[in-house]
């Protein structure tokens, strides 16, 4: 997974190209302006890592099990008190 710093590795390279040397100081406040507004943005977000995301994913399976198991047992005690 790409993170914010391989973004902005990858638009330094990329605005370096076009930017003549005597742009480099507008080229950086850019970069720092650039860089500041989009931490911000993403600190906004409610993200989470692909471990987090993978262990809720893997609780969720567990409980559908439960759940699952669960409703068999109730069904098969209906079964019962009807019979």
């Amino acid at each position: 997974m790409k993170g914010p710093q391989d973004f902005f590795a990858q638009l330094q390279g990329q605005f370096g190209q076009f930017v003549p040397d005597m742009a480099r100081a507008a080229k950086d406040d850019f970069e720092a302006q650039a860089r500041a507004t989009v931490m911000t943005v993403l600190s906004k977000l409610e993200l989470v890592t692909r471990e987090e995301f993978d262990a809720q994913q893997a609780v969720l399976m567990k409980t559908r099990e439960k759940v699952e198991a669960l409703e068999k047992r109730v069904a098969d005690l209906e079964k019962l008190i009807q019979s």
